[in-house]
């Protein structure tokens, strides 16, 4: 690694990251921003580790044993086991091992408040969805200013260009308080399984147009399915709507379902945030499903009914569209009650503002870093365990140990590098009806630690379907513009919050209202000055006046 002059400001760490994807200066200790220079952080920058090996395309080990505290979330699907072949890998690989705060997966995130709050958080505390709340407490390292004794880490950041994706993770002092899980390509995501082999019968070339398709285009395909079968409903979706309602807002420029979120869409010309969900986009958009609805080709009970309902009717053959994710195709297919049927998932239509990807996030769940690990392990000892969790997290020797477990005997790879599972072990449609499980019986493949990695560590995970899936999206549509995050205070926040939550509620119910007939458009003029009367400008702008405090750190 190549190192350059000592940072002299607040935020300079994360900038030299973001801007640059090279490392500099002097680390800076919690809650001070103010660099701190010993000898110990020099020592550990110049790769002088008296103790331990680490770096880029090395293993890290450690000449003494040692052990690390971490929070570990305990899935129900593959419960915590102390003699899975996971931990004694690590260990064997390392020499480290893990002492663990177990807690159910359902209590972690309460669990985890509690014991970031009270000063009690172990050291690593991984599966951190939204880092937002602990950054006030004093309790989590910025660890922005430490990610330069991460050389696979930096790595990572240069080689995929992930320096736009980590500002999504920046606060308002310039510093992210996460380390994420990064992947090389976004994935797939969520779409729409369709019976292929009846919208063939009715006509439709599936495989030949269905990356052409249009969100009209799909609604004629769904039309020729419903005159040919008869179909009282062609969709009847699961979620509560709110997968199909997020995918389709893509396309419109607007938000919706789970990606509602606050409303607000980015101009990237004017650069400047505006309020999308009372837009002619919207009501294009409330209109679309709308006349699906009129029209008999969506089931309306979409919106409201439970997954399974939603399922149910898709089994026995009364609908013949469900969203929902790759991984479920098998076990869909297991379910039908046709055994002559074809799932088959298309990528998601395009709309008005082009064909775009829905999923452009490579970003995952990621680890804070407690202050207990500093103060406890000094500041030598807390740049070993960084590498540490820089080879496990971040380097491919660790991904691959984390995801496909130990090689000749969970995998092989064949002559041209591709990871083979063993035969007697399942994992994710792969050796479908196989004794073992790769994560319950072995423990590899969880949650805790197996995301994040190359494209041909995220390909090799995915069935041949899965993988067809995730081409066609790559080759057909187009990657969408990072939105820049909101860099507000906590007190800023709190105030953008008041106004946003009513605002939204009443966004959502009307959506809902519009879509199913409820609300006539006639009436789009009262909703959109009772929008207004909600606060949608008053919140605009104050996202806008955050922004422009703080787009120089944005790098805009």
């Amino acid at each position: 690694m190549r190192f350059g002059k000592p940072a002299t400001m607040a935020g300079m760490a994360l900038m030299l990251v973001l801007m640059t994807a090279c490392s500099s200066g002097n680390n800076t200790s919690s809650g001070n921003n103010k660099p701190v220079e010993t000898k110990a952080a020099n020592n550990a920058q110049a790769g002088e580790a008296k103790d331990y090996t680490f770096g880029e395309a090395q293993t890290f080990h450690s000449n003494e044993p040692v052990s690390y505290s971490m929070m570990y979330s305990d899935h129900e699907n593959y419960p915590y086991k102390k003699d899975w072949r996971l931990w004694s890998a690590i260990q064997e690989k390392t020499n480290v091992s893990f002492d663990l705060a177990i807690t159910a997966r359902t209590e972690y995130e309460n669990q985890k408040s509690l014991l970031v709050n009270s000063g009690d958080a172990p050291y690593i505390i991984p599966k951190t969805y939204d880092e937002s709340a602990f950054v006030t407490t004093g309790q989590i390292v910025a660890i922005s200013d430490w990610v330069k004794y991460m050389p696979n880490y930096m790595k990572a950041v240069k080689d995929w260009g992930m320096e736009e994706d980590l500002k999504a993770k920046m606060k308002e002092d310039g510093k992210y308080y996460v380390l994420p899980g990064m992947w090389e390509i976004a994935g797939g995501g969520y779409s729409y399984i369709i019976r292929k082999d009846v919208f063939e019968a009715a006509g439709v070339d599936v495989e030949g147009q269905q990356g052409n398709w249009t969100y009209e285009d799909f609604y004629a395909a769904m039309k020729k399915v419903k005159d040919y079968t008869g179909a009282k409903y062609v969709l009847s979706d699961q979620f509560k709507g709110d997968s199909a309602l997020n995918i389709a807002a893509v396309q419109y420029g607007v938000t919706g379902g789970w990606g509602l979120a606050n409303g607000l869409n980015f101009d990237f010309e004017k650069k400047q945030f505006t309020f999308a969900d009372n837009s002619e986009d919207f009501k294009s958009y409330l209109g679309y499903f709308n006349k699906l609805v009129n029209d008999g080709i969506m089931d309306p009970e979409s919106f409201t009914q439970e997954d399974d309902a939603a399922k149910a009717k898709f089994f026995k053959g009364d609908t013949y569209v469900i969203s929902g994710i790759y991984q479920v195709l098998a076990d869909f297919k297991s379910k039908m009650q046709d055994p002559k049927s074809e799932l088959y998932m298309i990528t998601q239509p395009g709309g008005p503002k082009g064909k775009l990807q829905v999923e452009n996030s490579r970003l995952e769940n990621g680890i804070m870093i407690s202050k207990n690990a500093l103060d406890d392990l000094g500041e030598e000892g807390f740049i070993k365990m960084l590498r540490f969790i820089d080879w496990l997290w971040y380097s491919n020797e660790g991904q691959m140990l984390s995801l496909w477990g130990v090689e000749g005997e969970t995998y092989t790879l064949d002559t041209n590098g591709n990871v083979v599972l063993n035969p007697e072990i399942y994992y994710n449609g792969m050796n479908e009806g196989a004794a073992k499980q790769l994560n319950t019986d072995f423990g590899f493949a969880g949650g805790v630690f197996a995301y994040g990695g190359s494209e041909k560590l995220r390909m090799s995970k995915m069935t041949d379907g899965e993988k067809d899936f995730v081409t066609r999206v790559q080759e057909t549509r187009e990657t969408r513009k990072l939105v820049p995050p909101i860099m507000a205070t906590p007190e800023e926040s709190e105030q953008m919050k008041l106004i946003s939550t009513p605002l939204m509620d009443y966004v959502k119910t009307m959506t809902l209202k519009f879509i199913t007939g409820q609300e006539s458009f006639d009436k789009w003029d009262s909703y959109k000055a009772q929008v207004e009367a909600n606060g949608s400008t008053r919140y605009t702008d104050m996202a806008n006046d955050v922004f422009e405090k703080t787009k120089g750190l944005l790098g805009y």
